[in-house]
């Protein structure tokens, strides 16, 4: 699995104790160093079943620079949306884990790291 990460992220850092606790096996993307691409992103969305405004974070200044607040959230604004979170991966709401298996989440909470383990 692997997962996305800013290594200043408390949330981040808790995911990667869980992960690590449960000897897991995965690979850190400091996606702020090594950004996603647009395409990359729409394989994650798909795989969390998600839109681009799910994921998010539009209380950067740089959202607030790009008057995100005021897009549209909806089919036809989907893919500048998209492209926004690809040109400011700052934007991106963290820790995302890719599982092996094709699942991801966003992994705001042990349970969600949890939920991406393999079972015992």
């Amino acid at each position: 699995m692997e997962i996305w990460i800013n290594p200043g992220c408390s949330k981040c850092r808790a995911a990667l104790s869980v992960l690590d606790a449960e000897a897991a096996d995965y690979t850190v993307r400091r996606y702020l160093d090594d950004p996603p691409s647009a395409e990359e992103i729409r394989d994650v969305l798909g795989r969390l079943g998600l839109e681009p405004w799910d994921i998010a974070r539009t209380g950067e200044a740089v959202a607030v620079e790009l008057g995100m607040g005021a897009w549209p959230k909806d089919a036809g604004a989907r893919e500048r949306w998209v492209e926004a979170l690809a040109a400011h991966p700052i934007l991106i709401q963290r820790p995302i884990i890719t599982a092996d298996d094709g699942t991801a989440v966003v992994g705001r909470s042990e349970e969600a790291v949890r939920s991406v383990l393999p079972p015992e």
